[in-house]
């Protein structure tokens, strides 16, 4: 027996929070029947699921892709404005993939894309607290107590961010470059960190999530992950 909301993220449908989403809209059907509650518990083997009208089933291949956004891409499968988005990127696979969470449209770097829901939900859920590691440029030169103010977290929609590590990789005349790590995803949480004490970040490139590095893949390329590397993932979230 399998709950849900796990069953529909193994066949892909989203990620399990979205799944949950689909269940309480009443958009879901197991053996004809509407449910609404997304913690019962079904055989996926033997009971019919379907996600408006139509019969779901496991992916036959669980897909793990690895791609160096570039700047200039949003991390959705469409925008309502046509610009260009990652899936643009990755044309030649097969199976339908989606972003694991997003990198801004003016960032670039790091960006996971999967038809497993189950990793998708353990990545994203901000109770996994999963670190995610930026190379931010910043204009000036931010003093020690400034940082040390983002260290500690700064308030953002009302709420205080989350201790994040911060390191100087180099200084110029003009910029700063950093090595920053937070454990968040909110809505350019990097750029807003700094914008609080002052500063402007002009360049923004994840390039590990977890123990997973970018390495020297180059810009708007991409690359299967391997088994080892998924296993990595999983075991960052504990599934």
């Amino acid at each position: 027996m399998e709950r849900l909301q796990k069953h529909m993220a193994h066949c892909g449908v989203a990620s399990r929070r979205k799944c949950e989403e689909l269940i309480a809209e009443g958009r879901v059907r197991v053996n004809g029947i509407t449910v609404t509650e997304a913690g019962i518990k079904i055989d996926p083997y033997n009971d019919r699921v379907e996600v408006d009208g139509e019969t779901i089933s496991p992916s036959e291949k669980r897909v793990y892709v690895m791609l160096n956004k570039p700047e200039g891409y949003v991390s959705t499968a469409r925008d309502q404005f046509g610009r260009p988005t990652v899936l643009d990127l990755v044309k030649e696979i097969k199976e339908r993939v989606y972003p694991v969470g997003r990198l801004d449209y003016d960032s670039g770097g790091l960006l996971l894309l999967t038809n497993d829901g189950e990793l998708t939900y353990g990545l994203t859920h901000p109770r996994h607290g999963v670190a995610k590691t930026y190379i931010a440029t910043v204009v000036g030169r931010p003093t020690s107590r400034e940082i040390n103010r983002i260290k500690r977290g700064v308030p953002l929609d009302g709420r205080i961010t989350s201790p994040a590590d911060i390191e100087l990789v180099k200084r110029t005349n003009k910029d700063s470059v950093y090595r920053v790590i937070i454990h968040e995803g909110r809505n350019r949480q990097v750029r807003r960190m700094f914008e609080k004490i002052g500063y402007t970040v002009i360049s923004l490139k994840r390039i590990a999530i977890g123990s997973l590095e970018l390495g020297p893949l180059p810009s708007g390329k991409w690359r299967f992950l391997k088994e080892s590397e998924v296993r990595g993932l999983f075991k960052i979230i504990k599934l």
